[in-house]
């Protein structure tokens, strides 16, 4: 499995299938009344985010993707009970928005309307007219407004057979996105055996029931928490701003560009394993050791003395393991990089920062933010849209090395950005780097030079062990043991 650009997932040509609803499914959806349960605080932001680009007549593309290849014939019936069981599984996706002004509001569906058929659609055979083909498919159906909120579909062609399913965003997230596959794999396995599939009911809890506790959560948030204090501490001491990249992407404030999709392999399996070990001696995790080789790089191009990210965090928990929804939070990771002499030293630092990111994670980031910017702490465009950094081990999901895993694609619409927010990945290939980055004539050398640099130190304290930190005038850091 690999997160890569859209472009990049290339099936062989055959027959285009695509799930909708009937007709029956499609006036009980329509019917569907009003929940109470209000929307996450990332589904609101989103919603209305969708709204504002709708109203201005811009293609939507807050969109994600999951791809895989079966062997063997299509069965359509069995792929069909297949889909429904994983829709009547997941109480999120039996949901749907609207907006009245400025009130969102969330309908359920009744489990009765879960009931999709299939039409054949015409026939792929040309890879630009397909990627136009499901750009525009996912566009229309895989938005927050209306039900459902996904699109399904499959290419069908003699002895094997393409599964794909797109999802607004409002409905998943990456780990999302990963788990879907698994599920569909195993659910469609059991139709066609006539078994019944794993029974995961105690670790795949309504995402409905994870809003309500995030609203709980989040009233308890006040201007004496924990997490205020130490939010304050850190913005405070950077103007009340969030981070951004650190070298120039050629853009006004404000303004943005067409996203660019840039990718690269950083470690193979080999060297993440020595990556990996060299962490866990410098007292780090993988991560903390990811977040060092980040801050070395700021360090050294951008002489940034006191590193300031922030990181994706799932807030999940054993509840929600297999869970379909968006369950992140966001949280600073702050930590000083000017007193380390080498990677082996600032490790054990980085994974202090992140552990403190782990802990403010606990309190929801949008009560946290709402309570700096009345305060004065931060202003009101705090939030909006920061450069983030995730890490994801691939390796720790179900299905992780089986035949569909190790086929899948996941990937993410294209719209515009002014990030260049990075998604490192680990899976028993490769340690590997995504990012959307602004197409600029500046963003585009910029970016290339970093991700070498950065690039340079993972590889350095895989094969030598460490990395000697240098001067931030200096161009590049030093192998351990190649200096002089």
């Amino acid at each position: 499995m690999i997160i890569t650009a859209m472009d990049n997932w290339k099936p062989a040509p055959g027959v285009l299938l695509e799930w909708h609803p009937t007709e029956r499914a499609r006036e009980l959806a329509a019917a569907a009344t009003v929940d109470d349960t209000p929307p996450s605080f990332l589904q609101d932001g989103h919603i209305r985010s969708y709204q504002s680009k709708h109203a201005a007549g811009e293609r939507h593309r807050a969109y994600l993707g999951a791809t895989t290849e079966f062997d063997g014939e299509l069965d359509e019936s069995a792929l069909t009970c297949a889909l429904q069981r994983y829709v009547l599984g997941h109480e999120g996706l039996r949901t749907s928005f609207s907006m009245d002004g400025d009130t969102i509001a969330r309908h359920r569906v009744d489990p009765a309307a879960v009931e999709f058929e299939v039409r054949d659609v015409g026939r792929t055979d040309d890879h630009t007219e397909f990627m136009t083909y499901i750009d525009e498919r996912f566009g229309r159906e895989a938005t927050p407004i209306g039900w459902p909120g996904f699109s399904f579909g499959a290419v069908r062609r003699p002895g094997s057979f393409t599964l794909y399913y797109g999802t607004d965003h409002a409905f998943s997230d990456g780990a999302s996105q990963i788990l879907v596959i698994s599920e569909l794999a195993d659910l469609y396995r059991a139709e066609v055996e006539g078994t019944e599939p794993v029974d995961t009911s105690e670790i795949s809890h309504s995402f409905l029931e994870y809003v309500r506790r995030e609203r709980t959560a989040a009233a308890a948030v006040d201007h004496d928490s924990p997490a205020v204090a130490e939010w304050t501490r850190i913005l405070t001491a950077r103007g009340g701003v969030m981070p951004k990249f650190p070298l120039d992407l050629g853009l006004a404030p404000g303004e943005t560009a067409p996203v660019r999709p840039v990718e690269l392999d950083l470690l193979d399996a080999s060297e993440t394993d020595a990556f990996d070990k060299i962490c866990h001696e410098s007292g780090a995790r993988t991560n903390g050791g990811i977040f060092a080789a980040i801050a070395i790089t700021d360090h050294e191009l951008a002489g940034v003395d006191d590193y300031f990210g922030i990181t994706v965090l799932s807030t999940r928990g054993r509840d929600f393991a297999v869970s379909q929804g968006w369950f992140c939070n966001f949280a600073p990771v702050s930590f000083d990089v000017a007193g380390a002499r080498t990677f082996t030293e600032l490790a054990s630092v980085a994974q202090e920062g992140y552990a403190r990111a782990k802990a403010l994670a606990a309190a929801p980031v949008h009560a946290v933010l709402g309570t700096l910017i009345a305060s004065g702490v931060a202003g009101p465009d705090v939030a909006s849209s920061p450069n983030l950094l995730s890490y994801i081990d691939f390796r720790r999901f179900p299905g992780a090395g089986s035949p569909t895993d190790d086929r899948a694609v996941l990937f993410t619409g294209e719209g515009r950005t002014a990030n260049a927010s990075m998604w490192i990945n680990r899976d028993a290939r490769h340690l590997y780097l995504g990012s959307q980055t602004p197409d600029t004539a500046i963003a585009r050398a910029n970016i290339e030079r970093y991700h070498r640099h950065l690039a340079s130190v993972f590889v350095a304290v895989a094969r030598d062990g460490d990395y000697v930190i240098t001067d931030p005038n200096t161009t590049k850091g030093t192998r351990a043991g190649h200096h002089d």
